[in-house]
């Protein structure tokens, strides 16, 4: 074991998929889980087997999507639950159980309803099957923020005797500060030795999770648990970029701790997160945010001139934000397209460029200039392909009296070409009936967002919806185009299409 090696477990698809409205299709996960192992990270949580259908199914389509880095299944510890995580995995090159109990007096007492010795033998029967399936067991003390030490060290010494490889001490609900997660995992740092490697897993539910991760490093953890744009349930979980940038900023500091992250690919990883659930980062977020390089006053523009040094810790370039020196518009040629791809990070097939250059083309004849955040949203749209049950061939809308107004949409759907008309309270209502009349699928609008992709007036609208559909799960869709009503039927029949392709 390199005691100098932060290993980076990713579980944006997992626990960051539990954050409200940020559940994912499987074409979405895979091609996220493409992306982290691009970004380097070690181990990626998949999912949670036995949830569903979906996310077994997710699991497996990833095991044969990434090649480098180690796939992992959440499982309670429940014999059916490790069954599936093990199922789900078994054609993983590197594969990891990720197992876990609660394991503080209130879950105990109130939710699990067992007494401490109970949670034991659970627990070492647990990873005693899951190591049927794999030799890397990891196991979790659910809650350990709010156990005992005492209590801690006897199950984490029986899971260790079992055969867990590494030892998760999650802060479940954000509870501790920075000085309290030291002295946990200090003090099972020095019990456990060199038998099993010691995992953070922290919430922020009190702003605190890097600050508590990073203490746990500092307290001798040797693995992160955390997801990209800190995305997870209620406040979220540590985000990576942060953490990852800090020790590489703080070199001073954390030499010779290092991690393996490819630091050029923080940047496209967080808008991918970002395109595929809707949820961007505020402005202020460090590392990812929007205005994380920027400067508004004098004083600060003026120092940066003269030396960026003097308002900068970090370059804007470490994180993949590349400054475009070729602007791109609509007498761009396949070459400088191409390259441009290139250096954000993406390398096509011919068949791919030529269908991605097609509608760059068409994008380019509506904006004046296109600028690189327009590309990776082309780019998502583009990778990130959902089954096309109904594709949208014509639109057209009008205002009526008193709020009211009309839409009529040609689609087409098996090769017919379908027409239809409806009366809604606004344009958007209207888009949204007629769709439900074509497809004879009833929708329920539950949220809707609207941002411009990048600058200028003719900017790209990026839609986000999220639609119940017969009583279904929320569905996300999203639309892409200059032409925000277009962008809006775009996100709807995409949600629709995604319905439709997880029916079947």
């Amino acid at each position: 074991m390199n005691k100098n090696k932060i290993i980076v477990f990713d579980t944006t698809l997992r626990d960051g998929e539990q954050s409200p409205g940020a559940s994912m299709n499987t074409a979405e996960k895979v091609e996220l889980a493409i992306q982290l192992e691009k970004l380097g990270v070690d181990v990626i949580e998949a999912g949670f087997a036995a949830a569903s259908p979906g996310d077994f199914d997710a699991i497996e389509r990833i095991c044969g999507a990434v090649s480098k880095i180690r796939v992992c299944s959440l499982a309670r510890a429940v014999e059916k639950d490790i069954k599936a995580a093990g199922e789900s995995i078994k054609s993983a090159k590197f594969k990891r159980i990720h197992t876990f109990i609660a394991t503080s007096p209130i879950h105990m007492e109130y939710k699990l309803k067992l007494s401490p010795d109970d949670v034991i033998k659970k627990a070492i029967n647990s990873i005693k099957y899951a190591k049927t399936f794999c030799d890397d067991v990891e196991f979790s003390c659910e809650d350990a923020g709010r156990s005992e030490i005492s209590f801690l060290k006897e199950i984490v010494e029986a899971a260790i005797n079992a055969g867990a490889t590494t030892i998760n001490l999650p802060d479940t609900v954000g509870y501790r500060l920075p000085s309290e997660m030291s002295y946990m995992i200090g003090e099972l740092v020095k019990f456990v030795g060199d038998r099993a490697i010691i995992s953070s897993h922290c919430h922020d539910d009190l702003g605190m999770s890097v600050a508590n991760t990073i203490a746990c490093i500092k307290a001798g953890a040797r693995q992160i648990e955390c997801t990209i744009n800190g995305l997870g349930e209620r406040a979220g979980n540590t985000a990576l970029e942060e953490v990852v940038m800090a020790i590489k900023t703080r070199s001073d500091v954390f030499a010779p701790l290092y991690t393996d992250i490819n630091f050029k690919e923080i940047y496209h990883s967080s808008r991918l997160v970002a395109t595929i659930t809707g949820i961007e980062p505020q402005p202020n977020k460090a590392i990812v945010g929007k205005n994380a390089f920027a400067h508004e006053s004098g004083i600060h523009q003026d120092g940066v001139l003269k030396h960026k040094e003097t308002y900068e810790i970090m370059r804007a370039e470490d994180i993949g934000l590349e400054k475009n020196s070729i602007v791109l518009g609509k007498h761009s040629g396949s070459h400088a397209f191409r390259d441009k791809l290139v250096s954000l990070g993406y390398n096509l097939s011919e068949d791919e460029l030529a269908n991605v250059f097609e509608k760059f083309k068409i994008l380019a004849d509506a904006k004046k200039e296109i600028f690189d955040d327009d590309l990776r949203e082309l780019m998502t749209d583009e990778l990130v392909k959902i089954p096309c049950a109904f594709e949208i061939i014509a639109l057209s809308s009008s205002e009526c009296n008193k709020g009211h107004a009309s839409a009529a949409l040609t689609l087409k759907h098996n090769d017919e070409i379908l027409k239809d008309s409806a009366l809604g309270n606004g344009v958007v209502d209207a888009i949204f009936k007629t769709i439900d009349r074509i497809s004879g699928i009833k929708g329920n609008l539950k949220d809707y967002q609207v941002r411009a992709v990048s600058q200028g007036k003719d900017a790209q609208a990026k839609v986000t919806v999220k639609v119940l559909f017969e009583n279904s799960s929320t569905i996300i869709g999203h639309g892409l185009d200059t032409d925000t009503l277009m962008a809006t039927a775009k996100a709807y029949i995409g949600a629709l299409n995604s319905y439709i392709s997880m029916k079947q």
